[in-house]
């Protein structure tokens, strides 16, 4: 039977580059866990992948599995549901596979509840200029949209102490590199691996 994999909880404040670090770790070989797509009601980019990037589902679509208590987490961000499957994630973990999420705050807080133990990164931006700079840069808000962006995310700036570990996104390939580290790290726990060694004595001295 394989050990139960790691619940790795990856989010940030919006434009802080969420998705571009998580697929600089991704475009590596150098991992072994499973991308847990999330599911969201925004609109599609034009750049986005259905099934990719997010899985892009109706309003009645997403509130139905919320009603069903299919949803590991789920947050509104700005007149938008996010949201995480539950059984693909512990499917995959009792697989013995690490899960890795890349998800909104107020959604990472839900899981924080149901799986503590979860590994819990935060990204941040070298500023907060920096970080007006990249929403702006990314074309696709208002200027209105832009400033509403601007005060949920000193917001979730704040929720900071409820994660593991805050990495700074100055530089894509430097924070994949950190992020991965990281996540190296966790597996050497004492706390993750104690039971399993525990459990062998007892059944040795059997």
């Amino acid at each position: 039977m394989n050990d139960r994999g790691l619940l790795i909880i990856f989010s940030g404040p919006s434009g802080v580059g969420k998705g571009t670090v998580r697929r600089e770790i991704f475009n590596t070989l150098e991992h072994d866990f499973e991308y847990s797509i999330s599911m969201t009601t925004r609109k599609k980019r034009a750049s986005e992948v259905d099934g990719v990037d997010y899985f892009f589902r109706t309003r009645e679509e997403f509130e139905k599995m919320i009603k069903n208590n299919q949803m590991l987490e789920y947050a509104k961000y700005i007149e938008n549901y996010y949201g995480t499957p539950l059984q693909y994630v512990n499917q995959t973990l009792d697989n013995g596979k690490d899960v890795f999420l890349e998800i909104e705050v107020k959604g990472a807080a839900q899981v924080k509840e149901k799986m503590p133990d979860g590994v819990f990164i935060f990204l941040i931006p070298p500023d907060l200029d920096e970080l007006r700079e990249r929403i702006v840069n990314r074309g696709t808000d208002s200027s209105e949209m832009i400033e509403e962006r601007m005060k949920v995310a000193q917001k979730e700036i704040e929720m900071m102490s409820f994660y593991d570990y805050a990495v700074i996104n100055d530089k894509v390939t430097l924070a994949a590199k950190r992020v991965k580290d990281i996540i190296a790290g966790e597996h050497f726990r004492v706390e993750r691996v104690i039971g399993k060694y525990l459990k062998m004595i007892q059944e040795y001295n059997q």
